[in-house]
């Protein structure tokens, strides 16, 4: 897929990806940008304004958290391909929230902010391709089954200030997938569903770099600013995420992402 000509500059770029409703086209516009950031062919600009919900495809249906059908035991098909649709549903939502990162808050940071995230979105969109593949091998896609749109709503939460968005998606919401995920690969493995586990694995590697891009910036703006980045960090997680950090946590691949125990420790509950 090419970019249309008059899309020139990385605001509009950024923009143009949240405002294309088709999975394919969306995953496909978003390595399209990235290529084109690559290529030097997107000016360091941002002339486009964000929506404040990204356009989305009539399926999947979008129900309240409190609302989503139970999965049931990972063991089933059914459950798998459960669990599968709504990993799915968070990586379609990622490529969003990349670009959207990027087109909301690049102007406050230098372009090693707009090309980390880039290839950021760029591997959300490959992380959405591999499981949405996944799933068709398993008689589904995406968009058979209902979905949540609890991300976004973080998202609109952080709208408004980029170390916000900082520490609540990628530290707070991409770490948790950290902590969880290792669980969920034994549980695939325990059902012979080997080809998903090793996918998952692939998908937990580049998200210890996402994180990792998370903590970076975050740690680059809260330098400039002359705050503390933990303490600041627990500021914003206490104004702005709905809920607790709740443990266990993977405390290896957080460090890995340069997410220490300092940070997220004492919000524990």
């Amino acid at each position: 897929m090419t970019l249309p000509v008059s899309i020139d500059s990385v605001g509009a770029a950024c923009a143009h990806v949240l405002l294309t409703p088709d999975p394919l086209a969306k995953l496909m516009a978003a390595r399209a940008v990235a290529r084109n950031w690559r290529l030097g062919r997107l000016a360091h600009r941002f002339d486009a304004a964000m929506p404040d919900r990204p356009a989305r495809p009539d399926k999947p249906e979008l129900l309240p958290p409190n609302q989503m059908p139970k999965r049931g035991r990972i063991g089933s098909e059914r459950a798998r391909i459960a669990m599968l649709h709504a990993l799915a549903h968070i990586e379609f939502v990622a490529i969003d929230l990349a670009f959207d990162l990027i087109g909301r808050f690049g102007a406050e940071f230098p372009p090693e902010f707009t090309g980390e995230w880039m290839r950021v979105g760029a591997d959300e969109a490959m992380h959405f391709a591999l499981l949405d593949r996944r799933l068709r091998q398993l008689g589904s896609f995406y968009g058979a089954l209902p979905a949540h749109d609890g991300l976004w709503q973080a998202a609109s939460e952080t709208a408004h200030d980029a170390l916000a968005r900082l520490a609540i998606v990628p530290m707070v919401l991409e770490a948790r997938a950290l902590d969880i995920t290792p669980a969920t690969i034994v549980r695939f493995r325990g059902a012979g569903d080997e080809m998903s586990a090793r996918m998952l694995q692939r998908i937990m590697t580049d998200e210890i770099r996402h994180v990792s891009a998370g903590t970076t910036w975050f740690g680059h703006a809260t330098k400039r600013l002359g705050v503390n980045p933990a303490k600041h960090y627990q500021i914003l997680v206490k104004r702005h995420f709905r809920g607790a950090l709740k443990p266990p946590f993977n405390d290896s691949a957080r460090r890995q992402a340069g997410l220490t125990r300092e940070f997220y420790t004492p919000l524990a509950q």
